[in-house]
């Protein structure tokens, strides 16, 4: 069975199990706990989930739009038929939009129109984060101080959310390249699924280009959190798992010839990334707070 489903799992059964109701800015309450933590070994299972589809290409394209695309204009998505940022769009007025009340919600600049404001992309650029992070990866194997944060005080009320998924950290042990990861409010049903499929790959693939073999992921979350309307969903993921099991791990395919970072393709068809016998157990809808 593929451990990141039983980790997985075990996490949203705690959540309902032990966490709290509280109310958020949303107007969708959660059910929540204060922290979780979890390790995964990448060199030994790439981690998606089989007791529910992940789109890859979708969780792949979003992860290079921030770190090699390096943008937070939406359109960029959209034109790779990838959507999850659609709510969060500033339109041409420099509005942010209620999706249900149609209430401008916050008002930034126009010259944002079509962004997520300065948030992700625009940081991870703004900072030079990824070009620092690979030159030290290739010059210095021992350096202490790669953090790629993207929680920068000034930029944040001019972005629309803050950064979720907000730090990580780097090192090089024994020729493997490990990476800490820090998530300050996870939704776990959406946003916990794609975001450790997206690091993973993004670990595999700087080994790569840095001459490396995958080592683990470490992550960490505070306020791990499950939507009220998304319980229905996950007591029935739950219900594969423990009927079921889940299936073994597929293999991550990245094309060998990539050797920089900035050549892996980012079209609509994500060509240098592939699944290998991707097994699971269908889709599972869960509703999405704005």
């Amino acid at each position: 069975m593929a451990k990141w489903d039983t980790i997985y799992c075990e996490l949203c059964e705690r959540i309902l199990n032990e966490g709290v109701r509280v109310a958020n800015r949303t107007g969708v309450d959660t059910i929540k706990v204060p922290s979780a933590y979890f390790q995964l070994n990448i060199e030994e299972e790439f981690p998606i989930l089989t007791t529910k589809q992940l789109f890859i290409r979708q969780a792949v394209l979003e992860m290079l739009w921030i770190y090699q695309a390096q943008s937070n204009d939406v359109r960029w998505l959209q034109e790779r038929n990838v959507h999850i940022w659609d709510l969060w769009e500033i339109d041409e007025n420099g509005d942010w939009i209620d999706e249900k009340t149609g209430k401008c919600l916050k008002h930034f600049d126009p010259s944002f129109a079509h962004t997520i404001g300065t948030a992700y992309g625009y940081i991870v650029k703004k900072m030079g984060l990824v070009d620092k992070l690979i030159h030290s990866l290739k010059k210095d194997t021992n350096d202490r101080r790669r953090v790629i944060s993207l929680w920068q005080d000034d930029y944040l009320d001019t972005a629309v959310l803050p950064s979720c998924v907000w730090s990580s950290e780097w090192d090089v042990t024994d020729g493997k390249l490990n990476a800490w990861v820090h998530q300050r409010s996870c939704d776990v049903p959406l946003g916990l699924p794609f975001n450790v499929t997206q690091y993973a790959v993004l670990l595999k693939m700087l080994a790569q280009v840095c001459g490396l073999k995958p080592g683990t992921l470490d992550w960490s979350i505070k306020d791990a959190h499950i939507y009220v309307n998304q319980v229905e969903g996950i007591q029935e993921q739950i219900e594969r798992y423990k009927t079921n099991g889940s299936y073994p791990a597929p293999q991550l395919w990245l094309n060998p010839e990539i050797k920089d970072f900035y050549d892996f393709d980012n079209s609509k068809e994500c060509k240098d990334v592939k699944l290998i016998d991707y097994q699971h157990m269908g889709k599972i809808s869960f509703p999405l707070a704005q």
